[in-house]
């Protein structure tokens, strides 16, 4: 690999999240030479602070649901308690596996990793510390933040982000979420499921309000049957804190006393003074501003992820990563389709969607088909005991343009309900499709059935 103090790199990663760390990994793979810089560890929030370690207590939360519901299958059982110091550990373990393989990949790929924090000094270089790394290029990978609210103060003790949350020591006796989206919606999920009281605070009208409103609809009833208060179309108004306890204040002047309140208004970009502004980045709100193929208004900077406007997951940076760097070594790369990204809220029933909503496919086409098969009529759903949906948008006379779905596992679905929207597949054709017997799977074939007019284990 060039050496980057004897002259430029090919690229000059800022960032080493899932987007900076994959643009690096398939850009050496390309044989392009790549310096990444990070701050922190390689792979970012979603190892460290988000993806992996929010899924690990989500299972150790669906553990603690199997024990207490065991007697619906027949099996006694009791719970003896929650030992968090063994959850973290396990989460833990989880997450110092993955990050030594990707450390062992980075490496393996010859790309330089320099530790430490990395600042934008001109269109085509970064100082960290002392050095300055020159590079052709520049990826603007620097990720994201939990954000709050004006006025909002996060003392890291009663009111706490979702980054204090995955590193508590004990299972909150009760705790008030603000912000339903799929952040508090799955750390709302885990602590009911350790038996804590908790309720949700969402100043819009729904549940995980960017999905479609049937699954919000359905989220909420099975959140209500967990006894997970909610208070939608709720404004908050403040918070005050005692040694123990908080109570939140609402705009319709309600109170609510719990032990924490966490604060899941959503993530904002990491920008502020790395240099971005003055090297004349363009920015909105602190995002770095992009068009379609990712640069930026400097031709020689390009950024992705959590960073610019838009959908904030983790393999969109994967997607954004691996784009950018088959853009620069010129291989023409076809430009990431937002449309069609597939979403998972991981909670207890679990949503997943991929496409667009009903509301967004009226906007776009004026008329559309839906049909909603209920797992009621699934075999393998009735085994495992959940309830939910799946509902399907297509365009009149056209393809399948959105497929949204309530229900445990489903979203080990969302894959084959990808291909189905990208490929701009039509309900008959999808419905020619044999699904195996009894697999959830099968709500996706019958709910093509449906919409194809040929109901199977449905009245269509």
């Amino acid at each position: 690999m060039a050496d980057s103090a004897a002259g430029p790199v090919d690229l000059v990663v800022l960032g080493g999240g899932s987007g900076g760390y994959a643009a690096a990994l398939r850009a050496a793979e390309l044989g392009l030479s790549v310096v990444l810089i990070e701050k922190d560890k390689l792979g970012g929030t979603c190892l460290h602070r988000g993806c992996i370690p929010t899924k690990a207590l989500l299972h150790s939360a669906e553990i603690v649901d199997n024990i207490n519901e065991s007697e619906t299958f027949g099996v006694r059982s009791t719970l003896d308690g929650i030992d968090m110091a063994k959850v973290n550990a396990y989460k833990d373990s989880v997450v110092a596996g993955l990050f030594k393989g990707l450390t062992g990949l980075v490496k393996a790929r010859g790309i330089e990793l320099v530790q430490g924090t990395g600042r934008l000094v001109s269109p085509t270089a970064v100082a960290v510390g002392d050095r300055v790394v020159e590079g052709r290029h520049v990826l603007l990978a620097t990720g994201s933040y939990p954000k709050t609210l004006p006025g909002l103060d996060i003392d890291h003790e009663r009111v706490i982000t979702s980054d204090d949350a995955l590193v508590l020591d004990r299972v909150p006796a009760s705790a008030v979420v603000l912000g339903a989206g799929a952040i508090g919606c799955e750390f709302a999920s885990v602590w009911r499921s350790y038996g804590a009281e908790v309720t949700i605070v969402e100043a819009l009208g729904h549940l995980v309000p960017l999905e479609d409103e049937s699954s919000s609809k359905l989220l909420e009833r099975a959140f209500r049957k967990r006894g997970i208060t909610q208070h939608l179309g709720a404004r908050f108004a403040g918070v005050k804190t005692t040694d123990d306890s908080v109570t939140v204040s609402l705009e319709s002047g309600r109170t609510i006393e719990a032990e924490l309140l966490l604060v899941a208004v959503g993530r904002g970009p990491v920008s502020a003074n790395l240099g971005y502004e003055e090297v004349g980045v363009a920015l909105d709100r602190g995002y770095v501003l992009v068009d379609r193929e990712l640069r930026t208004n400097i031709p020689t900077i390009s950024a992705l992820g959590d960073l610019r406007p838009g959908l904030q997951l983790a393999h969109v940076g994967f997607a954004e990563g691996i784009y950018v760097a088959e853009r620069l070594a010129g291989l023409n790369p076809v430009p990431v389709d937002y449309d069609n990204i597939p979403r998972v809220t991981y909670s207890h029933p679990e949503v997943a969607s991929v496409g667009l909503t009903e509301a967004a496919a009226r906007e776009r086409f004026g008329e559309v088909r839906t049909v909603t098969y209920n797992l009621a009529g699934n075999g393998k759903a009735q085994i495992l005991r959940t309830t939910g949906a799946v509902t399907l948008v297509a365009a009149p006379d056209g393809p399948v343009v959105g497929v949204h779905m309530v229900g445990d596992r489903v979203g080990e679905l969302i894959a084959e309900a990808q291909l189905i929207t990208n490929w701009e597949a039509f309900p008959a054709e999808v419905a020619q499709l044999i699904h195996p017997h009894p697999t959830l799977s099968e709500a996706l074939g019958e709910a093509h059935l449906a919409l194809a007019g040929k109901p199977l284990h449905t009245h269509g």
